[in-house]
């Protein structure tokens, strides 16, 4: 199998070299590294996607694997036009590339395509609405995608974190080691999902939906989050308790860390406050049983902390 990778630098992009390495050759491409030997000329940049079109057709894979994304959500309300061509017009070039070579194209989107109303999670099928620049133009990806007609795997995500580079639990240990109060928002509910979980669950369904290619029924749209849910700040709270029972420095009291609702909290990209994505599908289709959110965080505590 000759798979293809976009956006090797990124957290997900990371974990993905690993687990795709197991299917097949990978040739792991970033924005800024060299192209392969029959296109050393051609990056990975989405923000010229003629040029990314021109890349998969010369390296002509069996599987397109896109993890580069515009994942500044801030940022992207004041560069729609950039965001729209990293989230939308690229990953519409690729599908239309794959679909021309009966490629498939494995790609990921987010629980920000909707509008966070309500309390229950959201189906595959649910109504979407948008709120932010990123959230349209994620959802404006996923559509392009389907409407191309090349053979594809969508997973919808949510509250993305990795040992490698930055991210809240790491904030919140910095934090809770250099002030005495903290507040952190307690209205937005979510899942924490590991990057690892992402791509060790990705090559699983790239290789069930390769090793049977009339299964049509396994393509598609998934959402695919660890189970259960939380709130930012219960997530802090775990952070911190964890620490403090591990003995690493944390200076903030376990009752000095204080929930604020979102709107004290304004930002230049309104957040869903409704995260929750039903994961029913996924694991029906790929025979799978999602950790809880605890258990990858934990890992990747372990993992950063050397506990």
């Amino acid at each position: 199998m000759n798979i293809l990778l976009l956006g090797k630098g990124g957290q997900v992009g990371w974990e993905l070299q690993r687990a795709l390495s197991t299917l097949g050759a990978v040739t792991a491409l970033g924005h800024d590294t060299l192209g392969p030997v029959a296109c050393p000329d051609l990056r990975a940049d989405f923000s010229q996607p003629e040029q990314v079109a021109a890349l998969v057709r010369a390296v002509r894979p069996d599987v397109i694997v896109n993890a580069a994304a515009h994942t500044a959500v801030d940022k992207a309300e004041s560069e729609p036009e950039l965001a729209r061509a990293l989230n939308a017009t690229t990953p519409s070039l690729i599908a239309q590339e794959a679909a021309q070579l009966g490629a498939l194209l494995v790609h990921y989107s987010t629980d920000y395509v909707f509008d966070g109303s309500g309390d229950q999670p959201r189906t595959e099928t649910a109504p979407t609405g948008p709120l932010s620049v990123y959230g349209q133009t994620k959802l404006q990806g996923e559509q392009a995608i389907q409407a191309s007609g090349c053979r594809h795997l969508i997973f919808r995500t949510s509250w993305v974190y990795a040992a490698r580079g930055g991210n809240f639990a790491k904030t919140m240990l910095r934090l809770a080691s250099e002030r005495d109060q903290l507040k952190v928002i307690a209205d937005q509910i979510g899942a924490p999902t590991g990057a690892d979980l992402l791509a060790d669950v990705s090559a699983h369904a790239i290789r069930s939906a390769q090793s049977q290619p009339t299964r049509s029924d396994l393509l598609g749209l998934y959402h695919l989050v660890a189970s259960g849910h939380t709130s930012w700040h219960a997530y802090a709270r775990f952070v911190i308790e964890w620490a403090r029972a591990h003995g690493l420095p944390v200076r903030v009291a376990p009752e000095a860390v204080l929930p604020i609702p979102t709107a004290e909290y304004p930002t230049p990209a309104q957040r869903p406050l409704n995260s929750r994505l039903d994961t029913a599908k996924v694991c029906q289709a790929f025979g799978l049983t999602l950790p809880h959110w605890q258990q990858g965080v934990e890992r990747m505590l372990i993992e950063i902390s050397g506990k």
